[in-house]
């Protein structure tokens, strides 16, 4: 994959990134703060614990995508892109052009995510 074409691609997600979570965030994501202070009922209550699980649940995939674009952007300054960071084998332009931010090549990312990563 052409490296001006995946720096491209990775600061449109980055900025698309930044962009979604200040929306959560203005939006009070994961405060899970109550409209009211009248006692509600508790199926309501557990509505809004699922809605503020949910809306971290966000946040937090939002900040670890954000970690790993941010990561392949200075792979792309150190002119490591593309290489997988386990098995130092070219990543297939096919992967990079799906996932512009892999680090690893798949047999090695399934290693990764199968040990808990």
């Amino acid at each position: 994959m052409d490296t001006q074409d995946a720096r491209q691609q990775l600061e449109q997600m980055l900025r698309e990134i930044d962009s979604s979570s200040a929306i959560l965030e203005a939006e009070g994501a994961g405060t899970g703060t109550e409209i009211s202070h009248v006692d509600q009922h508790p199926g309501d209550v557990a509505g809004e614990f699922t809605d503020a699980d949910n809306q971290n649940a966000l946040l937090e995939n939002s900040a670890e995508q954000r970690a790993q674009v941010v990561e392949a952007l200075a792979r792309l300054d150190a002119g490591t892109y593309g290489t997988c960071v386990d098995c130092g084998q070219q990543i297939p332009d096919a992967r990079l052009e799906v996932r512009p931010e892999a680090a690893r090549c798949v047999a090695d990312q399934e290693k990764f995510e199968a040990a808990g990563g």
